[in-house]
């Protein structure tokens, strides 16, 4: 079964370009193979999340490594986002009529690059230069690079860079979206509560945050070094209205990702997620967290990712 946007179809959804790897799909049917067997409606996605996972331990054998762990459990999220949910023209990334996507947990840019790669923003040949003098690609991401809003990696400065997109669109009487990916470790920065406080008290319905919930952050796990839960609990304590699902799960996540906002209040996606998922051997481990992989653990991490999907 296909998955129906939230949005009402206007003006704002009929000028939005399809996805180039979407499936035309015929409501309440699913896609069939020329022999007439069902498809998934999501292996497009899927196929996208395992390139995009490839891409991620390609950069982290570079001579910069990557921060694998976290940007493996953010991998489908950003996929969700970037191939089914912003309104985004590739070729032309300031297009004024976008929608807005902040990655808050930048140190995660790796993910974030393979995903506007394969979506079109530039040639996937790029990905190549991430972490070198001569490329553009740096470590956490900046607005240099085709699809990205925000130089970010500075923990807990997200929310509030993206709370101020949606004020202004807001204010404009754009109806624009604004959506901000936040890694749980950084919810211990108080600057997020205290724009969760701001976007909830300004009405901001255009604002949607998504957690990144793998419970491990460099040090360990969340809740030993400063505990979050409950952690739907205090979101809607500051107001906002809350949705919590599977992280990895297409058929959860997208209409997670897809409701319609509800008036005068800012949602939060809390995406329950695996730090190092697709790698088994990484997964749930904050050895994980950032790693300069030789050619031997390439080759071991690339052989598990693909022997997983």
């Amino acid at each position: 079964m296909s998955v129906p946007l939230a949005r009402p179809v206007s003006e704002r959804a009929a000028s939005a370009p399809p996805s180039p790897s979407a499936p035309e799909l015929v409501p309440g049917a699913a896609p069939e193979l020329a022999g007439g067997l069902p498809t998934d409606p999501h292996d497009d996605l899927r196929e996208k999340a395992l390139a995009v996972r490839e891409h991620v331990l390609r950069m982290a054998a570079g001579t910069a490594g990557a921060h694998v762990g976290g940007c493996l459990s953010a991998t489908d999220v950003l996929v969700a986002l970037h191939f089914r949910v912003l309104r985004i023209r590739p070729e032309e990334p300031r297009w004024e009529g976008r929608d807005r996507f902040v990655l808050s947990k930048g140190h995660a840019g790796a993910a974030l690059y393979a995903t506007l790669a394969e979506r079109g923003f530039f040639p996937t040949a790029d990905l190549d230069t991430y972490g070198t003098p001569a490329g553009h690609l740096g470590a956490h991401p900046t607005p240099a690079v085709p699809g990205v809003e925000f130089a970010t990696g500075s923990l807990g400065h997200g929310l509030s860079l993206a709370t101020g997109l949606a004020l202004a669109a807001h204010r404009a009487g754009a109806d624009t979206r604004v959506y901000t990916l936040l890694g749980d470790g950084e919810l211990q920065e108080g600057s997020n509560w205290e724009a969760a406080m701001s976007a909830a008290h300004l009405g901001l319905d255009n604002l949607t945050a998504v957690v990144d919930r793998n419970r491990l952050q460099i040090s360990g796990g969340t809740e030993e070094r400063m505990g979050l839960e409950p952690l739907a609990d205090k979101w809607r304590a500051f107001g906002w209205r809350v949705t919590e699902t599977d992280g990895h799960d297409f058929t959860r996540l997208l209409p997670a990702l897809e409701q319609s906002p509800e008036p005068g209040r800012p949602s939060v996606v809390i995406a329950d997620t695996v730090k190092g998922r697709g790698v088994r051997h990484l997964e749930h481990r904050k050895q994980g967290h950032f790693a300069k992989l030789s050619a031997s653990a390439y080759d071991r991490a690339l052989a598990a990712l693909r022997a997983g999907r």
